[in-house]
């Protein structure tokens, strides 16, 4: 199992650690967004984060380390606030709807940060990136375990493989909405992408559950 990879720092005070490496994930965002992980340099990060490189190297050894700090950031980020978005006591087709459209405003919210995540994920080390694919398959599945709950409460008797496919596609089409912004924004509000996807969704269970387009949802 993949495990939370320790970064090197020279320095001991923890408090400082962190104070140093959310300014330098900070300024490394902007940087990556802009020239890409491999064009950018630690030098342009230490003078981006307000400190010198001296200092920089202080709390990491290599710009994979940022790289690495920027993804773990990110994620738990992301992670907290979907989690702090779902209502899993019980699950509704509202409490579906209220889900999806949460998670896409967290999107929306840090368009810049998963733009660099689809992009520069690819560029971590061998060591770091079973760890950090982890961490999305975490988020995947509480939207797995928030489908199921669904498929229980309405008795849709909905497969494994087929929550797992809804799951991940909600996942996606959130993600989507930052990488395909320069294409979706010009044709769809926030709003008017976020209840389409809904739809489909919705399309997507009733033709899992064998369930007729105009039958409405109703508890088991």
């Amino acid at each position: 199992m993949a495990e939370k990879q320790k970064v090197y720092a020279s320095v001991k005070d923890e408090r400082l650690i962190n104070i140093r490496r959310e300014q330098m994930v900070k300024g490394a965002i902007s940087l990556f967004k802009e020239k890409g992980f491999h064009r950018t340099t630690t030098r342009e990060i230490a003078r981006k984060a307000g400190f010198s490189i001296g200092t920089l190297y202080e709390y990491i050894r290599s710009k994979e380390d940022i790289l690495y700090l920027v993804c773990d950031q990110i994620y738990d980020e992301v992670q907290s606030k979907i989690q702090d978005a779902l209502d899993l006591k019980k699950v509704t087709i509202e409490t579906i709807r209220e889900g999806i459209t949460s998670y896409f405003l967290v999107i929306d919210e840090m368009q810049d940060e998963v733009l660099v995540l689809y992009q520069e994920a690819k560029s971590l080390t061998k060591e770091s990136l079973p760890y950090v694919l982890k961490k999305e398959m975490q988020m995947v599945a509480m939207f797995e375990q928030l489908i199921k709950l669904f498929s229980e409460n309405y008795g849709l008797l909905l497969k494994d493989k087929e929550i797992k496919l809804l799951a991940h596609n909600i996942f996606v089409h959130g993600q989507m909405w930052s990488f395909r912004r320069w294409a979706l924004q010009k044709i769809y509000t926030l709003d008017e992408y976020t209840n389409m996807q809904v739809e489909l969704f919705i399309q997507g269970v009733q033709t899992f559950s064998g369930k007729k387009r105009d039958h409405p949802f109703k508890p088991a």
